[in-house]
């Protein structure tokens, strides 16, 4: 049964169905910037930006019921079009959006990944994570204690920042890998992250998988230990070793007890095709393995999901209250650990696909494919043939990065701009020389380029290979902190180290908010977390 136009549900009405068990998404259209200043607990980021991937990732099924809101600039009724234009079948828009749930009474949440981070706290007072300050990680340090600092975050995070000796062990790989790491049970095992969340749930996760070692969290990671004075080291790249780990039976043990205290189940590779091609039941298949694991060979149509990842920032991969979530690694210890969490976490059922890559794999990165942008044919320029015209004064660069990584690393003299505001930078085009789309992935520069044409005169061309192509051409990259400046970042929800300005009461405020998410779970009365493990 086709919709021709997107129903309107009241706040109150949409707290009632957060009550049910019946499958429920609510997605917000704003940017992620935008979205971390005030949403519903329950809302997943779908920036219009990014709709065309982001929505089929997150909706795999099209009969599922769907709530778009935003900040009450009209955004949410451009997403639900555009996803009843593509087969959605039940979709709704929030009435007032964040501002009319707010003005009904109910709670609104700043920040992102809130329902993460809000289960990290709730994990903490619920197990009674023990943990240590600052101060005392560096007097056992300095003391030569018999211990190792294993940093749960991903190696792009630990290379900005790191606690001296630390080794790089992101989230599901403490519980497979910490065993090797630490042999002796005398060793004492420290769990940082630049926060809290990684850090609570990465010491939970090895108590939780039967580790005999002494094993605390750092209080408040590597922006406790700066705010107490300590250094952190830059550049790091320890990390753990390659392959399996020698002590993977006790680690398979310990996470597969784990998984099934907490209602985990197990399927076959069939039963998990089966389920994923169900259509009266949303079904996520994640692969939480290392990315590079990931790209040698995955189970087909898996998505690659980093377990540590997953719990700590959910809503990158699963919008669906209610819905199904199947699992892949290789050994089973990152799939039971993280299927465990995500239990306690959502109540999603949860399944561990226990031979997932016994037969056939894909490989490469599971790059999405949009039909929108394969369907458009636009001119191409090459990164050389780019470089030349822009030396001569004959094209200008616009590029749709990230805007914290337009920061890092730009074609010189482009302008940064986010896909569905490209109108706003047309005042700032010459009029006499043509542009050049450049983004990170060729579905968005294709798009951006038939959008951004009708409002120009000059011909707009796509960088074949974008800034990826650019940088192996052997061609320059410009960094400039600045640029965009903080209060334009309106993609990015900029972390305390991202801000040009005030980054220490920057952490002093992120840490305060994560503490304080339990009393406002509490009011909010939606996340329930631990009802169905």
């Amino acid at each position: 049964m086709t919709q021709s136009a997107a129903r309107r549900i009241a706040p109150a009405d949409l707290k009632a169905a957060l009550q049910e068990p019946a499958e429920l998404a609510i997605l917000d259209a704003r940017e992620l910037g935008e979205f971390g200043a005030s949403h519903l607990f329950w809302a997943v980021p779908c920036p219009l930006s990014t709709k065309e991937a982001t929505a089929r990732a997150l909706l795999p099924r099209k009969t599922t019921a769907v709530v778009c809101t935003d900040g009450g600039e009209g955004y949410a009724e451009t997403l639900a079009a555009y996803l009843i234009g593509i087969g959605h079948t039940d979709i709704a828009v929030l009435e007032g959006g964040t501002p009319g749930w707010k003005a009904a009474g109910f709670e609104v949440f700043s920040g992102v990944h809130v329902p993460s981070k809000a289960f990290g706290e709730w994990v903490e007072h619920h197990f009674g994570t023990p943990s240590i300050d600052p101060a005392e990680l560096a007097a056992m340090l300095d003391g030569g204690s018999d211990m190792v600092v294993l940093d749960s975050r991903p190696m792009d995070e630990f290379h900005k920042m790191a606690i001296p000796t630390g080794i790089n062990v992101p989230g599901a790989e403490l519980a497979y890998r910490a065993r090797d790491l630490a042999p002796d049970q005398a060793t004492t095992i420290v769990v940082n992250c630049a926060g809290r969340t990684r850090s609570i749930l990465g010491a939970e996760s090895l108590r939780q998988a039967g580790l005999p070692n002494k094993i605390v969290a750092l209080r408040n990671g590597t922006m406790g230990w700066e705010l107490a004075g300590f250094e952190s080291e830059h550049g790091r790249t320890e990390r753990y070793a390659d392959g399996t780990p020698a002590q993977l039976t006790a680690a398979q043990a310990g996470a597969r007890d784990f998984a099934q205290r907490h209602g985990v189940k197990t399927c076959t590779r069939e039963q998990a095709f089966a389920m994923a091609g169900d259509s009266a039941h949303t079904t996520y298949l994640l692969d939480v393995r290392d990315p590079a694991e990931y790209a040698a060979g995955h189970l087909r149509d898996s998505r690659s999901a980093p377990g540590g990842q997953l719990v700590q920032a959910t809503d990158q991969w699963v919008a669906v209250r209610g819905a199904r979530i199947v699992l892949t690694c290789d050994t089973g210890v990152r799939s039971n650990m993280t299927g465990g969490w995500l239990r306690l976490l959502g109540g999603w059922e949860v399944f561990v696909c226990e031979d997932a890559l016994a037969g056939r794999l894909e490989e490469g990165q599971g790059r999405p494919t949009i039909p929108e942008a394969a369907a458009l044919k636009p001119a191409m320029i090459t990164p050389p043939e780019l470089a030349v015209l822009m030396a001569e004064g004959g094209a200008q660069v616009v590029q749709l990065s990230r805007s914290i990584s337009f920061r890092e690393g730009h074609i010189p003299g482009a302008v940064w701009g986010i896909r569905t505001r490209l109108a706003q930078l047309v005042p700032s085009l010459s009029p006499d020389r043509r542009v050049v789309i450049a983004a990170e992935q060729d579905w968005v520069a294709r798009l951006a380029a038939a959008e951004l044409q009708p409002l120009l005169t000059v011909p707009v061309r796509v960088l074949a290979g974008g800034v990826a192509g650019w940088r192996e051409a052997g061609l320059p990259l410009l960094s400039d902190r600045f640029t965009p400046a903080d209060e334009d970042c309106a993609d990015w929800y900029l972390r305390a180290y991202d801000r040009n300005d005030g980054q220490e009461a920057a952490m002093r405020e992120y840490l305060a908010w994560e503490i304080d998410l339990v009393e406002a779970i509490e009011r909010d009365g939606d996340a329930r977390f631990g009802a169905w493990g």
